[in-house]
């Protein structure tokens, strides 16, 4: 029969893997307590890094409906749950595993989808969630301007040819 804290542990994971929007997997064997709190503060506000064991970790990602990531569940992980934008997260452990090569990105999931660590970096590279609606309403805003544009030009050009069509009968009018 399982021990009382480690079907607790198992379901606050559990929990968490259902909670977030992403989790992301990481080896931070080599990295020392200071730098961890560093990392912890480069993920932003919406992310809980946490080191679990490997055994409770998959039991909870089972449980929760994730088995994607059981091969990742190897050496020593650490996970990354995200519950906001999950580009500023990817984006702090990156910029993190840059400057601290102990840091292994193994993968994670995302929305239910499995990532590797390939797919990890490619989403850091994205632009956060506000700079692309900024630029989608930037977008909106410049097309509905071309639009007012043109159909305030379209009145003034149909009275210009509307004139020149009068002025062009009254020539041919006047020429018999």
């Amino acid at each position: 029969m399982a021990r009382p804290d480690k079907a607790a542990a198992v379901a606050e994971l559990k929990d968490k893997f259902q909670s977030s929007n992403a989790v992301v997997l990481t080896e931070y064997r080599g990295l020392t307590v200071s730098q961890l709190k560093t990392l912890r503060r480069s993920l932003g506000e919406n992310a809980q890094y946490a080191v679990a064991k490997n055994t409770l970790t998959k039991i909870a990602a089972n449980e929760a409906g994730i088995t994607a990531l059981d091969d990742l569940f190897v050496g020593t992980t650490a996970l990354a749950f995200v519950t906001g934008d999950p580009v500023e997260s990817a984006k702090g452990l990156r910029d993190f595993a840059k400057e601290n090569p102990n840091l292994i990105i193994k993968g994670g999931v995302l929305d239910g989808k499995a990532l590797s660590a390939d797919d990890i970096k490619k989403l850091a590279d994205l632009e956060s969630r506000e700079v692309l609606l900024s630029k989608l309403a930037g977008a909106f805003k410049g097309k509905q301007s071309q639009t007012a544009s043109l159909l305030k030009a379209l009145p003034s050009k149909f009275v210009r040819t509307a004139e020149a069509l009068r002025a062009k009968q009254a020539e041919q009018g006047g020429a018999e």
